[in-house]
């Protein structure tokens, strides 16, 4: 990308008239823009105008794919494992239901496949799944040299976003501040950090952000597991299984159908999202592993398919 500054008030006014007028920029002006965001060269009441009138007119697919060129030329790179890295976010946490997410991770694990997940909490509402994922014997790493080492010697990594891409991350705490998300919690689902020997699981909570992440995967030519996530979290609902929507080097594929129906309680599982409960309750499908839900089990089958591409 140029070095040049950017002029930020022409790119401001097409992207600020509103959801009717505003239109919507080209995808070298958006990486350009992006690039500046990151790359801390928009003052702030500029950088404010801009994410609250994206929010207003929503990203673009151009914009949406722009944002994450400049995104992943800013992410640090760890070095490839023998077999593909799944790569799990954790942006939100639970609500009113247990969090499966440590429990995938270990699923994936125990089938041979290394696993990074990487996140942040910073939701008053819900519930934090770092201390979760530390109950479950998953600690967060402190440096990119102890991400490698838990790879190749526990199978499992976490790590906060902030060590994979500081200027990313700088954007999402800006939702404290303003009061609302951003487009940089659209993004930190895409981030790549070994990009070619990964397999992302991207989740979404909205049903249409299904139609837009497609197609954003098949543009990247990606390998990844797309999902609407429970409670905003990548693990599959255990009440109800969602649709496993693959892509092999972009070409999407439904490794697993919705299943119909509702999405009624299981039987003696805690409705709430307290963490001793849910920590009972990992450690209990654990050890009855004949008890853990389909649902979760055909997520494990759809990344080992993607995994052997």
């Amino acid at each position: 990308m140029s070095a040049d500054p950017i002029a930020l008030p022409p790119l401001i006014k097409e992207i600020g008239r509103g959801a009717k007028g505003a239109r919507d920029l080209s995808l070298v002006d958006a990486e350009r823009l992006f690039t500046a965001m990151l790359s801390d060269q928009v003052p702030d009441l500029e950088l404010g105008a801009i994410l609250l009138s994206l929010r207003i007119k929503s990203e673009s697919d151009e914009e949406l794919l722009g944002f994450c060129r400049a995104m992943q030329a800013t992410t640090l790179q760890l070095n490839p494992t023998v077999r593909p890295l799944i790569v799990l976010p954790s942006y939100n946490g639970v609500r009113r239901q247990p969090n499966l997410l440590p429990l995938l991770a270990i699923l994936l694990r125990d089938a041979g496949l290394p696993v990074l997940i990487h996140g942040r909490h910073d939701f008053d509402n819900r519930e934090d799944p770092f201390p979760l994922f530390n109950a479950c014997g998953i600690s967060a790493a402190e440096s990119l040299d102890e991400i490698q080492q838990q790879i190749v010697g526990t199978g499992i990594a976490l790590t906060d976003v902030g060590l994979l891409n500081p200027a990313l991350n700088r954007l999402l705490a800006l939702r404290r501040r303003l009061g609302l998300r951003n487009s940089a919690h659209t993004l930190c689902k895409l981030l790549d950090p070994c990009p070619g020997h990964t397999v992302r699981v991207v989740n979404v909570t909205h049903p249409e952000y299904l139609i837009r992440m497609s197609t954003l995967l098949q543009a990247q030519q990606a390998t990844a597991l797309l999902m609407r996530g429970t409670e905003g979290e990548g693990f599959a609902n255990p009440r109800r299984r969602p649709e496993l929507l693959g892509f092999q080097h972009g070409n999407p594929i439904t490794l697993f159908p919705a299943e119909a129906g509702g999405t009624p309680p299981i039987p003696g599982w805690p409705e709430t999202a307290d963490f001793q409960e849910n920590i009972a309750l990992i450690q209990s499908l654990r050890e009855t592993p004949d008890k853990i839900p389909q649902p979760l089990l055909d997520q494990v089958n759809a990344l080992k398919t993607l995994a052997r591409q």
